[in-house]
């Protein structure tokens, strides 16, 4: 399906991630994975094969490393189609309620997840508007799109964080953006809006967010699979500024 393209994946060690990696391999194509988790992206490489993967360490909210990811992925694939930011860097304070934020580590988790996305779109897009093409796949979140369901919640210690829904709105935003922004360059840039993803979590909390579904309710990260594979492929070539939700109509 995606007859040999290399695809770099952020965050390509964790939980959306690696499911990314399988199924970008599983169809035909080959991936560079950037990740701060050493031990994981190496596991994942020495899992998909050496000729169908590349991990490079690094801390991909620094435009420099960014470069180094790119020209890494270049020197061992030759060129790059397409970039998926999937990374999900998270203070000491994440998960922590509204009324008790304190001011540096909001502004740690805003700069690194939203001004991190900026960045990463930033250099990609330099790079495709040398190459002439590109497609740029963003990952956004119900919580973007709508205000929590508060009462999901009652009665469990999880929180939804308001810098998470204000990163993931802004996450869409900047899809929008740069589609439009980006016309007549050949580079497409669009967005994945998933669900909540199975990690865990309370049963009673899952109890409560499965009834507000259509069918199966929490999703596994491979739910998404088939959402990315068409944004990657020509399947979807004049799909451009969008944002695809995901969510067992939970969002209805």
């Amino acid at each position: 399906m995606l007859n040999n393209m290399v695809i770099a994946v952020t965050g390509g060690a964790g939980r959306i991630g690696s499911a990314f990696l399988r199924a970008i391999v599983k169809n035909n194509g080959k991936v560079i994975i950037g990740d701060i988790l050493d031990k994981e992206g190496h596991d994942l490489v020495e899992e998909l094969g050496e000729h169908n993967a590349l991990f490079i360490k690094s801390d991909l909210t620094v435009p420099e490393q960014i470069n180094h990811f790119i020209n890494c992925g270049l020197k061992k694939f030759g060129h790059i189609d397409a970039a998926v930011h999937c990374s999900y860097p998270r203070s000491s304070q994440w998960g922590t309620r509204f009324e008790d934020l304190k001011p540096i580590e909001l502004k740690e988790d805003l700069f690194n997840q939203l001004g991190s996305a900026i960045l990463f779109s930033q250099v990609f897009i330099r790079y495709f508007k040398k190459n002439g093409y590109g497609n740029l796949i963003h990952l956004s979140s119900i919580q973007g799109i709508a205000a929590p369901k508060f009462e999901h919640y009652s009665g469990t210690n999880m929180v939804s964080p308001i810098e998470y829904s204000a990163i993931k709105a802004g996450i869409i935003s900047i899809t929008r953006y740069l589609a439009k922004y980006l016309k007549g360059s050949n580079i497409r840039v669009n967005c994945i809006s998933p669900g909540g993803i199975l990690d865990n979590q309370p049963e009673n909390f899952i109890k409560k967010y499965n009834a507000d579904c259509s069918s199966k309710g929490m999703l596994n990260s491979e739910d998404l699979s088939g959402t990315l594979l068409y944004l990657l492929s020509d399947q979807s070539k004049y799909v451009n500024g969008q944002n695809i939700i995901v969510d067992d109509g939970w969002s209805l």
